[in-house]
Parts: structure tokens; sequence; C-alpha cells
């Protein structure tokens, strides 16, 4: 029977892997969601654990019934509203020795849980993920999936994939997508921290790869999502990353590449075309047109490959990533401070990153403590 989080769970019911779904107005797409996760092949027994985030649409009302059909599905509150706290709340509930993050707008392949808890069962790593694969379905969209193909849409992530790809396992930094993991583990690192309302992910990498753990990507295991459909949300979405990109680099210094700085650069650099020294002027309106040039070539080029009309809007696409990116970032360095230990990393200065490395914080994690 399907619990509201104040009842006690059940603990006559065995569970081998528990998916954790904080979701909140997923209306349109959580009866396509959950059908797609009770389609998941493995060798064992799967509970799904929801947590609403006080949805107001008809999504806690879909949930309750299909939870009154499947004794697998489970849902609970989320008052905190946030992905971190809702993951939190997740995890707090689940019984499984194995958990797994879903999102309602991401399509799994079927074998997802059974090829994660495989490769965890193998050893060397306790974080198993696959490459996020993004799936266009109107015209932004579309181009946004043609940036992300390109090396100025990925920069120097390697979580990006395409569908039908395949290949060995590699290892991620702190860009990563969703995972498996033991449910101990997860625990044992406090859950989600839930000062990170966007990027959790990365912000709890950063706490792996501190321990020198490794974070392994199989290609087969890979996510297809849906990117924005609209310049004002890619906008938003992309002055997030970079927001909490600055703060995981502040509390994680290591997890800082030299990629990340890009974007902070050509904000900083059209500032100055614009209204900086008359000295820097000229060189600074010279990068500027430089960019705009490249990013330019790289929609002439997808469209004389063949990728349509769509690859027309990618030069603007690029723009709105980058620069919403570099906003965020900088903003972030004006309200928070400045980065100096992960930017002292980034540009090799090892001794003087290790003196400026902040002390561990504590994990903020009422959501999992709650009771």
């Amino acid at each position: 029977m399907n619990t509201d989080g104040r009842a006690e769970d059940r603990a006559d019911d065995a569970v081998d892997c528990s998916v954790l779904v904080p979701v909140f107005n997923e209306e349109r797409y959580i009866e396509q969601s959950v059908a797609a996760m009770r389609r998941q092949r493995f060798g064992g027994e799967l509970e799904f654990v929801f947590a609403d985030g006080g949805s107001t649409d008809r999504t806690r009302e879909i949930l309750d019934a299909l939870a009154l059909e499947d004794r697998r599905i489970r849902v609970f509150d989320n008052p905190n509203r946030s992905v971190s706290s809702g993951l939190n709340v997740a995890l707090r509930h689940a019984r499984g020795r194995w958990v797994a993050r879903m999102d309602a707008h991401t399509e799994y392949p079927d074998d997802y849980l059974a090829l994660g808890v495989a490769r965890l069962e193998q050893g060397g790593t306790r974080w198993v993920s696959g490459p996020q694969i993004p799936r266009g379905d109107n015209a932004v969209s579309r181009a946004v999936v043609i940036a992300l193909s390109t090396p100025l849409g990925r920069g120097g992530s390697r979580k990006w994939g395409r569908a039908g790809s395949g290949g060995t396992e590699f290892e991620l930094d702190s860009g990563i997508f969703a995972g498996v993991w033991e449910r101990a583990t997860v625990l044992e690192y406090g859950g989600w921290d839930e000062h990170w309302p966007r990027n959790s992910d990365s912000e709890m990498a950063g706490r792996f790869l501190a321990r020198r753990e490794s974070l392994i990507c199989v290609p087969a295991m890979g996510a297809e999502y849906a990117p924005r459909g609209s310049i004002p949300g890619l906008w938003r979405q992309y002055r997030d990353y970079g927001v909490y990109r600055q703060r995981t680099a502040a509390r994680h210094p290591h997890t800082l590449r030299r990629s990340h700085l890009l974007a902070p650069a050509l904000v900083v650099d059209a500032a100055l075309a614009v209204c900086g020294p008359r000295r820097l002027r000229a060189a600074a309106g010279a990068g500027l047109c430089l960019y705009v040039v490249v990013v330019t070539s790289a929609g002439l080029r997808a469209f004389a490959t063949g990728q349509g009309s769509d690859a027309l809007l990618v030069p603007i696409v690029l723009g709105v990533m980058h620069v919403g990116h570099g906003v965020g970032f900088i903003e972030a360095s004006v309200r928070y401070g400045p980065p100096l230990a992960a930017l002292a990393s980034a540009v090799g200065l090892r001794r003087v990153a290790a003196a400026l490395t902040p002390q561990p914080e504590p994990v903020f994690n009422p959501s999992l403590s709650a009771g």
C-alpha cells in the first residue's frame, strides 16, 4: 500500500533496488515515466520511491492511483521542494541494498538498473552512471542537441553521449548524470546537499573524488532527456549551472576544469569590449568577433552536413549557453567570493591551491534525517 511519509515503512517487503524519483507537477509525463520504470529488467525486487514537492496539478493523484495498483510504488512528501531534498526524502525511505536516481523527464534503457548493479558488483567503483543523451522535440531543443554534439557545447565534459553509441566504460569527473550506488555508500557520504538545488550530483561527485573514488560511465546505460525548448528556459538553466558550478568549485577546488573558465572569460571580454578602458576595447572587441565567427562556423558546418534548418539556431543556442553560464559563475563569485583555490588549481598552481583549499563542510541534508 502507498504511504504518505507519515506511516511506518513495511519491514516485511524485501527489496533489492530502490529507484529514487523527485517529482513536481509532472502530470503530462508521469504515467509514461512510471511505465518506463516498471519495464526495467532486473533480477530482483524493485521499489519506486517518489518524493513529491507539493505538486499543484494531478501528479500526486496519478501516483497515488498507480500505487494502489502496484505495491512497489511508494509516494512521500518533499516539503522543501528541491530536487536534492526530494532525493534525500526518497533515500530516507529506500529499503533496497542498491539505489538509483531516475528523473521523470528522462528515458532510461530497460537494463539500466541491471547494468549498473552488475558493474558495482564487479568492484573498483562505488558510483556507476551512463551518458546523458539529449533528444530534441522542437527547433530550439534540437539545436541544443546539435550544439552538445560539438566541443563548443560539451566543453570538457565526457558525460554527453549519442543514441546508439557504444564503446567501453570510462571515468568521469564531477560532470556526471544520475547513477546507481549501494545505499550504504550514499548514506556514508551524507546524501545530496540541499544547499544545491541545482547540480547536486556534481557537488556529491566532488566529495567522492576528494577520496579518490572512481566514477564509472557505462555507455550502454545512456539515458535520453529533453533539453530546454525555449531560449529563456535555456538561459535560466545555464545561468543556474554557472552559479552552482562556481559554488561547487569553491567547496571542491579539484572539480574546476580550465574549460569551466571559458564562459566567464567570454563575459568579461564582452564587457571590456563595450565599456572597458580604451586601450583594451580593441583587443576585447577582436576576441568577441573571433568568438562570433567560431560559433557561427559551428552552425554552418552542422547545416552543411545535413542537420537541417535547426542548425542555423546553433550559434544563438551556443551563445546563450556560454553567456548564461558565464554570468552565473561571475554572479556567484561576486556574491560568495571568488573560488581562489579552484582558480589556482585550474592553472596548475598546486601549492597555492592546497594552501587556499577550505576545510570540508558538513553536508546539509535535513530531509535525510527528518523524522
